[in-house]
C-alpha cells in the first residue's frame, strides 16, 4: 500500500465530493447524513481555492494507490482575535483505518500548523467514537469539555467531545 500525503488543489474537487458522498455513506461519524451534502462541483472547487489562498486554512489529503483515501481540513480565524486558530475536519474511508492513515493526515497538518504559526488547532468528536478519540489523543490533543445533546444521529442524542492541541512555542509555554 503506497501512501502520499499532499494539499489538495482545486483540480481535486471532484474526487474530493465522490470522498466526501462515500463517507456520508458509510460512516454515521460525518456531521451530514447520506443525501444531505448539497454541495456542487464548482462549490466544491471555489472551497478549495478559498482555503489554498488563505494562510490559516489548508486541505490535505491521503492518497492510498493514487486514490484520494481521506482528508483533514483546517479552516483558520479570520479576526485578529483568533487568527492563531484552526478548527479540524478530518474524514477517512473505513478501510483505511487503522493503517496509519488519519495518523499521517494529522501528522502532516501540525507540521503545515506550525510553519504557519498556528497556535492552537482543534476539532470536535462525537464521545462515542473511540477510536477518533484514541487517534486524536495519540497525536496529542486533550479533551477539553462535552457538548451534551450537541448531534442528533438516527433519533438519538449524542454529546461531542470538544478536543485542542496548542503547538509550537505556545505549547512550551504551557507546560
Amino acid at each position: 500500500m503506497e501512501v502520499t500525503f499532499r494539499e489538495l488543489v482545486p483540480g481535486d474537487a471532484e474526487e474530493l465530493l465522490r470522498l466526501q458522498h462515500s463517507l456520508d455513506k458509510e460512516t454515521a461519524f460525518m456531521l451530514l447524513e447520506p443525501g444531505e451534502r448539497q454541495t456542487g462541483l464548482q462549490q466544491v472547487r471555489e472551497m478549495i481555492e478559498g482555503l489554498t489562498s488563505s494562510k490559516t486554512s489548508t486541505l490535505i489529503g491521503a492518497e492510498v494507490d493514487g486514490q484520494l483515501a481521506g482528508y483533514v481540513l483546517a479552516r483558520g480565524g479570520t479576526a485578529n482575535r483568533n487568527r492563531h486558530s484552526a478548527y479540524l475536519v478530518i474524514g477517512l474511508l473505513k478501510r483505511y483505518q487503522g493503517m496509519g492513515v488519519g495518523s499521517g493526515l494529522l501528522r502532516k497538518l501540525i507540521a503545515w500548523a506550525e510553519e504557519s504559526g498556528l497556535v492552537r488547532l482543534e476539532l470536535t468528536v462525537m464521545k462515542h467514537n473511540e477510536r477518533a478519540i484514541a487517534l486524536y489523543t495519540k497525536c496529542g490533543f486533550t479533551a477539553e469539555g462535552t457538548k451534551v445533546k450537541s448531534l442528533k444521529v438516527d433519533g438519538d442524542w449524542v454529546d461531542e467531545l470538544y478536543m485542542s492541541k496548542i503547538i509550537g512555542f505556545a505549547a512550551q509555554e504551557n507546560t
